[in-house]
């Protein structure tokens, strides 16, 4: 028998993850900041303002539907277990109200036509 006595192997000391200490109600701080900074964020979702804000996840997602409730964001997708929103931007705001006049002109001029045709049929 070759190789004689090997050696036991010895197991490695697990390691440990740091206990996140995130806060589970909002303090006056963290409200205002939540209301200033996050509507300017590029991606918002409840994983980015645990990570941010230092808050819980159910927290997390209470503030991210509050702040789409208010307008301050907007959905891209919304599913059940990830929540994903963006900044609302001032110009889509405004882009909106005008592509529903032009699809009212849009309809008062086939309307028009529409009238011609039967002001010439008679």
């Amino acid at each position: 028998m070759a190789g004689g006595k090997a050696k036991k192997k010895k197991w490695s000391k697990g390691r440990t993850k740091d206990k996140a200490n995130n806060a589970v109600i909002f303090d006056k701080l963290t409200f205002d900041k939540l209301f200033k900074e996050v509507p300017t964020y590029k991606l918002i979702t409840p994983s980015v303002l645990v990570d941010r804000l230092k808050i819980n996840g159910s927290l997390a997602r209470v503030a991210v539907r509050d702040l789409a409730a208010k307008g301050l964001i907007k959905p891209i997708a919304v599913h059940k277990k990830q929540l994903i929103y963006t900044r609302a931007t001032k110009e889509e705001e405004s882009a909106a109200p005008a592509a529903a006049v032009e699809k009212k002109e849009k309809k008062s001029k086939k309307a028009a036509v529409q009238e011609d045709d039967e002001a010439d049929d008679e």
